[in-house]
């Protein structure tokens, strides 16, 4: 039987897919998607999710299925479990699914009443399935049956289980139900699953490369920063992680100030009538961390926006001011389930790169743009593809229909006016405007969330905010929120595995080491080091009674860019022998030479 068939058949309706395996009817349309369109490899992700779960079933019957969708790389599926599962486990799922894939058993799409469902999944003890269908408003449901195996779904899925080609089934974990600790605990086995081995293959690799870049280790061993229980979540920067972010930081202040952005800088705690008042004590209350003074309950700002209003507000402002750029790297908390903490990328305390700018309509697009400008700024300084997203009014949200109208098409004339593609996210807005967000693609082709511009007319409105116009009447300004660089800590994690901890030589903690062959070239090896650090390189010696080679390994270990060699002909001819990262050995240079190339690349700031 052929395995990995290149063409997955969907039926839809006006451009929504609504069936698969359903016969022909009135206004049904037959499309062909490939594994090569994002709906397709959704399509094919999520089926492999349900052979896992019909193996799973197979061989653990006691197991009771909780969710198991697509996901950005391959897909997931939660089951509880009175044991824990191995890796021989995870083998034998592998063996059962081989077996269930050469069977090529149809799936087929059922459409039952609500309460026949609830009596199909009563009958095999599916307690997580019952709890979904009593939230379900329908009165009918579809349900996708692949022999004695039958799941609650809304499809659609491939015609059969001998569509899938090769498969991997990468790890499990823990994961609460529903996200909420007060849940039961689940395991969720991750996999992949694409139409050739070769496929599987070349992602298997980069999945081995992305361990090696992994942030976590790397940011031990190169020492930027650390991660301990006493304060789960919360990173601790050691010097050299710190010469990096202020580096990074000193170039943000420079490029915002070029742009007219003002920096300023709000308070951690604010009290809780103000969080009130800006929507987050009923839309984000659960992320927020709280405390009493002076037995006034405050609260830990998860976000800026509220204590930039407040500066807004501190005196009249006039349409002359407008637009207002205000800037500020403020630390923020939001509370994050000790499960999903990840490194510097998901952690409960982070530096956020934000700003507001207050605006007359008449900006609108002009300031959007800017912002996408400065962004593409950044990304491209460390050549990172980036793609766009537009997120519109999600179910929870402030403000009315016409202001979420007029916002949105706002965000979407700015990107067409420069002629940006970007994707239309339905429904995942801010719960106070649509946004358009940037996601980067790194060296290995996954996407990280960084910068986002969100349009908001409804905070304005319910912090009475005003300018005084040109006609000396007061008049509501427009607000726009953003970040370019997001969590300063995730973007430190995404670059140290994006140049596998070699960062540029404009950004490296430590941009040469110079290593004495002995200590008799002490004295000149010094010499050489002030000159350098007089002109604001940062310099390290190797001082320690070890060989040349032994001292040049460990340099390179701590990806230094250039390595300064030292001995008896560099003394006598008051030169050096330059070695670089990754090209080897440059030969002998005059420290007057090698001062204005090293001047030189840091100024150019080469992403390499």
């Amino acid at each position: 039987m052929e395995q990995g068939r290149k063409a997955i058949a969907i039926l839809t309706v006006e451009d929504q897919i609504v069936d698969l395996n359903l016969g022909e009817g009135t206004g049904k349309v037959k499309k062909y998607l490939s594994f090569g369109d994002e709906k397709g490899r959704e399509i094919y992700w999520h089926s492999t999710s349900h052979i896992m779960a019909q193996a799973v079933k197979r061989l653990f019957p006691e197991a009771r299925l909780a969710i198991g969708p697509a996901i950005e790389e391959g897909f997931y599926y939660d089951f509880d479990l009175p044991e824990t599962l191995s890796e021989e486990d995870l083998s034998k799922i592998e063996e059962e699914m081989r077996r269930i894939i050469q069977a090529d058993i149809p799936f087929e799409r059922l459409e039952v009443s609500k309460e026949e469902a609830e009596k199909i999944f009563g009958e095999r003890g599916e307690t997580y399935k019952l709890e979904i269908l009593r939230e379900l408003e329908e009165g009918v449901v579809s349900l996708y049956r692949q022999g004695e195996f039958i799941d609650l779904c809304r499809g659609p899925h491939l015609p059969s289980t001998g569509y899938v080609g090769a498969f991997k089934l990468l790890s499990v974990s823990g994961a609460y139900w529903r996200g909420k600790e007060s849940n039961p605990m689940l395991q969720r086995i991750y996999g992949i699953s694409f139409e050739s081995e070769e496929e599987l293959k070349r992602y298997l690799e980069r999945i081995e490369e992305a361990k090696k870049r992994d942030h976590r280790r790397l940011g031990k061993e190169l020492d930027l920063f650390s991660l301990h229980e006493e304060g789960p979540g919360f990173p601790f920067f050691h010097p050299k992680g710190m010469v990096v972010v202020n580096t990074l930081l000193d170039l943000w202040r420079k490029e915002h100030m070029k742009r007219g952005y003002q920096e300023i800088r709000t308070p951690i705690i604010l009290e809780k009538s103000l969080w009130e008042r800006s929507g987050h004590w009923e839309h984000y209350r659960e992320n927020m961390y709280f405390t009493k003074i002076d037995e006034r309950e405050f609260a830990i700002k998860p976000m800026n926006c509220p204590g930039g209003i407040l500066v807004f507000q501190s005196r009249l402002r006039s349409y002359r001011e407008l637009p207002l750029r205000l800037a500020e790297l403020g630390v923020v908390h939001r509370h994050e389930l000790s499960g999903v903490l990840h490194g510097l990328m998901r952690v409960r305390c982070f530096t956020q790169d934000d700003a507001h700018i207050y605006m007359e309509p008449k900006h609108i697009k002009s300031e959007i743009i800017g912002v996408i400008d400065l962004a593409g700024f950044f990304y491209r300084l460390f050549n990172f593809e980036y793609e766009i997203e537009l997120s519109t009014r999600p179910e929870k949200s402030l403000g009315s229909d016409e202001m979420w109208e007029i916002a949105t098409r706002a965000l979407q004339e700015a990107l067409e006016e420069i002629g940006l593609p970007y994707r239309v996210n339905e429904g995942e807005g801010a719960f106070y405007g649509p946004k358009i967000d940037f996601h980067l693609r790194d060296c290995l082709g996954r996407r990280w969330q960084c910068g986002t511009i969100q349009l908001d007319f409804a905070m304005p409105e319910k912090f009475d905010l005003s300018y005084i116009g040109e006609d000396g009447a007061k008049h509501r300004p427009v607000m726009l929120h953003r970040t370019v660089l997001g969590s300063i800590e995730r973007f430190l994690g995404i670059l140290i595995e994006h140049f596998a901890g070699a960062l540029p030589l404009w950004l490296a903690p430590v941009q040469v080491v110079i290593l004495p062959v002995a200590e008799r070239h002490m004295p000149y090896a010094r010499e050489v080091g002030d000159i350098l650090l007089q002109k604001g390189i940062r310099v390290e010696w190797n001082e320690e009674k070890a060989t040349l080679g032994a001292k040049i390994r460990k340099a390179e270990l701590e990806k230094v860019p250039y390595l300064l060699i030292i001995g008896d002909r560099e003394v006598e001819g008051k030169t050096i022998s330059v070695r670089k990262r990754k090209e080897g050995d440059l030969g002998s240079f005059g420290m007057g030479t090698f001062l204005e190339k090293i001047q030189k690349e840091i100024e150019e700031k080469v992403a390499v």
